[in-house]
């Protein structure tokens, strides 16, 4: 049986510009919004929650207010912070693992490249430094040490019908997720493309940790994605025109394909 897939959108950041989304573009200083989602995957009693957002304190920290505690948009659709038990950690940038102390029962998944970049020697640059926060990074440790994560080293298997792919590039141990529906395979690409510009027309996003892996990476969820217009970019607000409503107006449906053509 095939999963469901549901895309929640928590925040919002609309004071932005083309050049904050691509190095390479014509139009830098014309506005460019951006979303911030987590992923709910599900199939019969089994949860599987994509990144965890973050919270009202981070949100105050750097001054980018969230829109809803992820608790509460994962409350909307009959879901408790409590229920989940696992969760896929696509990287540990700020708005990707930034609530990992709100599902205190959840077993992590990441790749080991991840956790080495976040607590290595590149740290010590401001520049790979910043889009990370000290505290999300200690609350991975902690659960390494209550047994409470997997490490994956490339491409890993989570359960019958989802798996994950290390590409990199954005963050060193960037990981795709590869989920089973009834229309194929979805890619949730995360920040492997922010936007899909970024993978349909090669534009790098500017915050980078290896180019060549980004630019691989755009490639590489093609071959992930069953049909290009399932591939999901992690920060498009073009998702919610392209996928239909599922319940509350944040809650967008994933797994039966867009309902309208994507320009590719």
């Amino acid at each position: 049986m095939s999963w469901k897939i549901h895309a929640l959108k928590y925040a919002g950041r609309n004071a932005r510009t083309r050049a904050d989304s691509f190095i390479i573009d014509d139009n830098h200083d014309a506005p460019h919004h951006m979303d911030y989602f987590i992923w709910v995957l599900r199939k019969d009693d089994q949860v599987i929650l994509v990144d965890t957002g973050y919270d009202a304190t981070e949100a105050t920290a750097r001054q980018r207010p969230i829109q809803m505690d992820p608790r509460k948009a994962l409350a909307s659709i009959g879901l408790q912070a409590t229920d989940i038990t696992q969760v896929i950690v696509t990287h540990l940038h700020y708005d990707h693992a930034g609530g990992l102390h709100l599902f205190p029962n959840a077993t992590l998944h990441l790749q080991e490249a991840e956790m080495a970049f976040a607590t290595g020697a590149c740290m010590c640059d401001h520049a790979l430094r910043a889009p990370f926060t000290a505290d999300h990074i200690c609350e991975a440790v902690k659960r390494v040490y209550s047994g409470q994560v997997v490490f994956h080293q490339g491409d890993g298997q989570i359960t019958e019908g989802i798996s994950v792919h290390c590409i990199g590039g954005h963050s060193k141990g960037l990981q795709a997720v590869r989920v089973l529906t009834d229309v194929g395979w979805v890619c949730l690409a995360s920040d492997a493309a922010h936007y899909y510009e970024n993978f349909t027309q090669k534009k790098p996003f500017p915050i980078v940790a290896d180019m060549d892996e980004m630019l691989a990476g755009f490639e590489r969820l093609y071959q992930l994605a069953s049909r290009p217009e399932l591939i999901i970019p992690g920060h498009d607000p073009l998702v919610r025109q392209y996928f239909p409503v599922d319940g509350p107006e944040f809650v967008f449906r994933l797994d039966q394909g867009p309902n309208q053509e994507i320009p590719s």
